[in-house]
């Protein structure tokens, strides 16, 4: 009921002017509490006001009572901040003029607390902590440890707001000890106010980066409620409330931690309660925030998106201008991995926008240093002290002094500091455009390189196809003229020519699958790896064996099949041999081998030619690549056969790499032993190799 919130009120008969309520003050104030005690604040502050302009003479202490009445109707029920600041101010006027020592720091005490909340909701958090600490002062030598508890509470509360955690949860273990001093065993309030200072200790502990300690007082707030809760069985959603807020928060620790799937049980819990009707779905929604962010880093996309569809629906019927910022961040995280540039940036661009008019209000909370405020009001309090005992006057009027120059550099440096955020921010809007604008050009620039690409690739099949037929032609011609009786040197040019065709032939065969192989869709099947690379050895030794090479292979000691595509790693290993063939000099060593790497399967081919330069292997693997040489016999190369083998690697779920020495190269490939490799390649898995 709204009578509980005066923390300071009585109800004494005294007489006038000694800090004690009127005979004729005492049944309005009674008549009064009674309407607030039934929600009827309009209806009893219209009673108040036309029955104490009745009062004849009221005292200091009837007039301090009339105005917190009015502060509690503003402050409480009507939520009007700035018009409830006015009469706490009044409060703090008549206070003043008490003349009584005991009520004059008890009114005192209650006047600074009413503005320090005031401030507080108006989001003065500087002039909030001063009222809260000067109350703190005033009345720690002669309150009880349950209203000192409210003031230490809420000195947490701003200390947390400006970012100062260790500061927060040493308030707010201070206000704990004097909370637990006060037996309270059936106050329902006591009990949820506990429970809520140590989920606070733990997050200021989590925000402060004392990981350990955080995890310590979950424990005691999850225990605590378990062990007292029971005891208020017409509470019970509040207590499962309670509950809920404390596995939210804790989730937030082992995300920290990396261990995904305690938070998302954590977060789950306590979405389930707290989207309740009734319960506290503020909560709710940051839960389904941390959620949404662990769905993300987990590339959880389908996941990410219902949990997204959910919280929308929460924000349109609860509003929440954080929450609402960090929706459109993890809404581009989605369509990023949906690869939908266009919806992506569009929620970014919201959650900029969001994210600095958030940032703005942020930074007002740390213009000043509460810390140093808090030392600035020690010294006041010093002085207070001094002047009330008639003490070092002249030392009072110096240091008025020096806290006037204090308080008039700080105003300077405060504005200058001001002016230079007002820069940034200006300046930090230009990047931002400039940004979208690039990010809006390149989009269009990679469009055209794909379209670009798209019609190379269509005029090189059509040019490689309209050049077969005839280049085709003129090597069969050319053949059957090789065996006619011409002239030696006749042959010789016929053979020259032949030797072109041929040679034309094999490129265009080459640039043609080169077009081709990125669109072709990989059929997958169960294939036996040692006898797939013994297959490709025995094909080309006799190749080899024309430059007195020879072909050694070390297979796997056991069978292995994997699911991939036949023909084209037949292709890529038959192409590593032949440019081991072809880059050895005669007579070398060509080592083909299988091995077994945790999940992959590598096979790999070692040649003892001529090495590949320094300068050229960044090239190998380019389409048209200046890095071609011939090989050690004159050997024809075109450059497209990595290229190629590079392609059906990619496609197939796998890796290709090279060492090169001076003395020899060695080729690698790598085979995942994982169910589906290469069915699709938005399903390829990172396989580490080295380099």
């Amino acid at each position: 009921m709204v009578a509980s919130i005066f923390l300071y009120s009585s109800c004494k008969h005294e007489k006038n002017e000694t800090g004690k309520y009127t005979d004729a003050f005492i049944p309005i104030f009674n008549q009064t509490t009674r309407f607030f005690d039934a929600d009827q604040t309009e209806k009893g502050l219209k009673y108040l006001d036309s029955a104490f302009a009745e009062v004849s003479s009221p005292s200091y202490s009837d007039r301090f009572r009339y105005y917190s009445l009015h502060y509690v109707h503003y402050q409480r029920v009507l939520r009007t901040y700035q018009k409830a600041l006015m009469y706490a101010d009044s409060m703090m006027q008549m206070a003043n003029k008490m003349a009584g020592k005991h009520d004059y720091v008890a009114n005192l005490a209650e006047a600074n607390y009413a503005k320090g909340d005031s401030y507080f909701d108006l989001k003065q958090y500087n002039e909030s902590f001063q009222c809260y600490y000067q109350g703190y002062l005033i009345g720690k030598s002669y309150l009880n440890n349950e209203a000192l508890s409210d003031y230490t509470y809420r000195m947490g509360m701003i200390m947390y707001k400006k970012g100062r955690y260790k500061a927060a949860a040493n308030y707010f273990k201070e206000s704990y000890r004097q909370k637990n001093s006060i037996k309270t065993e059936d106050d329902f309030v006591a009990f949820y106010r506990k429970q809520e200072l140590l989920d606070n200790i733990a997050l200021s502990y989590k925000n402060s980066g004392d990981l350990d300690s955080a995890i310590a007082y979950f424990d005691k707030a999850k225990d605590f409620v378990s062990t007292n809760g029971y005891k208020y069985p017409e509470k019970k959603s509040f207590v499962t409330m309670a509950l809920g807020v404390v596995y939210g928060n804790e989730a937030e620790i082992f995300i920290a931690q990396k261990q995904y799937d305690k938070a998302i049980d954590l977060l789950k819990k306590s979405i389930t309660i707290n989207l309740q009707k009734g319960f506290d779905n503020i909560d709710a929604q940051y839960a389904q925030l941390k959620l949404g962010k662990i769905y993300a880093e987990q590339h959880r996309i389908s996941d990410l998106k219902a949990v997204l569809d959910d919280l929308r629906i929460q924000l349109d019927s609860l509003k929440n201008g954080n929450a609402e910022a960090e929706w459109n961040r993890l809404m581009g995280d989605y369509y990023i991995a949906e690869n939908d540039l266009q919806k992506a940036l569009s929620y970014l661009q919201t959650y900029n926008r969001l994210k600095d008019s958030l940032a703005k209000q942020s930074s007002l909370l740390r213009e000043s240093d509460v810390m140093e405020q808090l030392a600035n009001y020690e010294k006041a309090h010093q002085i207070q002290l001094l002047n009330e005992n008639n003490k070092i006057q002249r030392i009072y009027l110096v240091v008025s002094v020096l806290f006037g120059v204090m308080a008039i550099a700080i105003i300077f440096l405060v504005y200058r500091y001001w002016s230079r955020s007002k820069n940034d921010v200006k300046l930090m809007n230009e990047l931002n455009k400039q940004i979208n604008e690039q990010n809006s050009n390149l989009e269009q620039a990679l469009e055209e390189v794909k379209l670009r690409s798209q019609e190379k690739d269509r005029i090189l099949r059509a040019v490689a196809h309209d050049l077969r037929n005839p280049i085709g032609g003129i090597a069969s011609l050319t053949t059957i003229m090789a065996e006619e009786a011409y002239t030696d040197e006749q042959k010789e040019m016929i053979n020259l020519v032949k030797e072109t065709s041929y040679n034309s032939l094999e490129l265009i065969n080459d640039i043609l699958e080169a077009a081709n192989v990125k669109s072709i869709n990989l059929i997958p099947e169960p294939v036996e790896i040692n006898s797939l690379v013994n297959n490709s050895v025995e094909l080309l030794r006799f190749k080899a064996a024309e430059k007195g090479q020879l072909i050694l292979f070390e297979p796997l000691n056991t069978p292995q099949e994997l699911l991939i595509s036949r023909e084209k790693i037949w292709r890529v290993i038959s192409n590593l041999i032949s440019n081991a063939i072809k880059f050895s000099p005669t007579g070398a060593m060509i080592d083909v081998k299988v091995e077994k790497a945790a999940d992959q399967v590598i096979v790999s081919v070692k040649d003892n030619g001529i090495g590949i330069p320094e300068k050229m292997q960044d090239q190998v693997f380019n389409m048209f690549t200046s890095a071609q040489r011939p090989g050690t016999a004159g050997e024809k190369s075109f450059g497209l056969g990595l290229s190629i083998c590079q392609q059906i690697m990619e496609k197939s779920g796998g890796a290709i790499w090279f060492k090169s020495r001076k003395d020899g190269t060695t080729f690698y490939i790598s085979l995942p032993l994982i169910d589906g490799a290469g069915l699709d390649p938005a399903q390829k898995v990172s396989i580490p190799f080295p380099r």
